[in-house]
């Protein structure tokens, strides 16, 4: 036994205890939810503890070798430490999704999240170890009886995990079978999972030279008496239920409120993440079958839009357009190079700057406008919103949720909500002044929705079958001018109806008026149910 204890192998596996007994706090808490703590289940709370830190010494085990011994161990317990800390403060799954949210992540965005505590416990669990592993790992003996006893051990691992698992056998089973998200919280292998699993779908190449048709049948309805300008705002982060449209008990919507607008109060996003859901509402493939690989392989709906003579522009003060927009128009109005409303948070109704030149310059044709919100982006709530929408109070001035009551944290949650009404009725108020010249209408839908504490989850971007409908119940806002095709009447019965992302494409498509069999469904809907006026559309043969 001494002696396939070798010095490097004991490093591994006291590293290993470290990395469990420090980076582990959210996987042994969601095991406690489980299996609360008591004398029937304390033998098999146990049993899991061990196969878990046996797992985990395994992993090393076969991954640490030689002189990169220590730079692998190094590695992971920075990177555990990294984990350990937003799974443990916002209750975050770190799958592949959320693996592509951290690489999409800006400068701005991740000084958001930087905190005193996050700095600390980097700092004391993770430089710190990384140093000591660095300076103080021994080295292999010679490679041939490093091998051997490195065997021997995992050999001997292998018996001892057999061991703990035969008693309980039944509940092994219950727990592998029913309760797969605890094993999601397993730091660091199931983040090494999620990194694989992301590589492998991320750097296989795509020709986006030789674009997959989509609605390659389209066509207009015509003959039409004006143009369409329709804004899409792409909010970020907005939850239905504090939509006071919808019922909510503060007054959120003042404003829309005032401007004959039609919530839509049944939405549910495509996903979790920004970088999921925006490429997925403007593709054809619907939630089920969308793959973010798959989807920059074929066209989206601006691109049949621009193929059909729709002007595009898309402005964002988010992240990107997430590969959506690559071949359309696209302003950044992150900083104040662009965006002339920074204080010194650029704000969202800043994009509306210059609109009025854009429109006047292709007033001789269809018009979409997407404008991409920084909306409700978290954990720093409290910066989403000028002094003078901070309304709701006291209210969460840091970005450690923690830190903060549910009432602050819902406050100031609340006030990004005020401020992006405010933001909407002045895109309202724009498409206002061009009402007589173009058929206009506002659609205002969130990307995925926000966990503000409930079941001890916050922020998004959790696993979409075990997502709690705060972060897949998003609002969504329609305004329509007095020339558009359909008035807020004929859309009024249809507002509690269910609807998802997976609708965006045929609503786009159907707004433009052009015909298509991918849409066949959804427009012989609208043109059974809703009264066309002036009978002024009739599809070409």
């Amino acid at each position: 036994m001494t002696k396939i204890l070798t010095a490097q192998n004991r490093s591994i596996i006291l590293w290993t205890l470290f990395i469990m007994l420090t980076g582990n706090l959210s996987l042994f808490r969601k095991i406690f939810e489980l299996y609360p703590l008591s004398l029937a289940n304390f033998a098999f709370l146990l049993s899991l503890a061990a196969v878990f830190t046996i797992l985990t010494s395994i992993f090393f085990l076969l991954i640490c070798h030689g002189r990169w011994a220590r730079w692998v161990m190094a590695f992971y317990l920075l990177a555990a430490s990294q984990a350990a800390y937003y799974m443990d403060q916002y209750g975050v799954i770190l799958d592949n999704v959320m693996i592509d949210n951290m690489f999409q992540t800006n400068p701005q965005e991740f000084a958001g999240l930087i905190s005193t505590t996050l700095v600390i416990r980097t700092l004391l669990l993770g430089i710190l170890p990384a140093w000591l592993v660095l300076k103080y790992m021994p080295t292999r003996v010679d490679i041939l009886t490093e091998l051997k006893y490195r065997a021997a051990l995992l050999a001997l691992l292998l018996v001892v995990l057999v061991a703990v698992i035969a008693p309980f056998t039944a509940g092994y089973a219950s727990f592998i079978r029913e309760h797969k998200i605890a094993r999601l919280y397993a730091n660091p292998t199931y983040f090494t999972h999620s990194i694989y699993q992301y590589l492998r779908q991320n750097l296989r190449s795509t020709d986006v030279a030789n674009l997959e048709q989509t609605a390659s049948d389209a066509t207009m309805l015509g003959p039409r008496e004006k143009f369409e300008l329709i804004v899409l705002v792409v909010g970020e982060s907005a939850r239905a239920d504090r939509f006071s449209l919808n019922g909510y008990a503060k007054d959120t919507n003042p404003e829309l409120r005032k401007r004959d607008v039609v919530s839509l109060t049944d939405v549910a996003s495509c996903a979790t993440s920004t970088g999921e859901s925006v490429p997925c509402m403007f593709s054809v493939l619907g939630r089920k079958d969308f793959d973010r690989e798959r989807s920059l392989q074929i066209e989206n709906v601006l691109d049949v839009l621009a193929e059909h003579g729709v002007q595009i522009l898309w402005r964002d003060n988010n992240s990107d357009s997430k590969g959506t927009a690559v071949r359309m128009q696209f302003e950044d109005f992150r900083d104040a190079a662009t965006n002339p409303v920074c204080d010194p948070e650029c704000r969202d109704v800043g994009m509306l700057s210059g609109l009025d030149s854009f429109i006047e310059s292709k007033k001789n044709g269809d018009i979409l406008i997407v404008l991409h919100q920084m909306g409700n982006h978290g954990p720093e709530y409290y910066r989403r919103y000028p002094k003078e929408f901070e309304r709701f109070k006291p209210t969460c001035k840091s970005n450690e949720l923690s830190d903060c009551t549910k009432e602050e944290i819902d406050n100031a949650y609340d006030n990004a909500i005020l401020y992006t009404d405010y933001f909407l009725s002045k895109v309202i108020d724009l498409l206002k002044k061009y009402d007589g010249q173009f058929e206009t209408a506002m659609l205002y839908v969130s990307d995925h929705g926000e966990s503000l504490g409930e079941y001890g989850i916050y922020l998004h971007a959790a696993p979409y079958f075990i997502a709690p409908k705060e972060q897949t119940h998003i609002p969504a806002v329609v305004w329509l001018g007095k020339h558009f095709d359909y008035t807020n009447e004929q859309l009024k019965p249809y507002k509690d109806s269910p609807l998802s992302h997976d609708d965006l494409f045929c609503m786009l498509m159907v707004g433009y008026e052009l015909s298509t069999d991918t849409c066949a469904k959804e427009q012989a809907i609208l043109l059974e149910n809703l009264e066309i006026k002036g009978g002024k559309h009739k599809q070409r043969n």
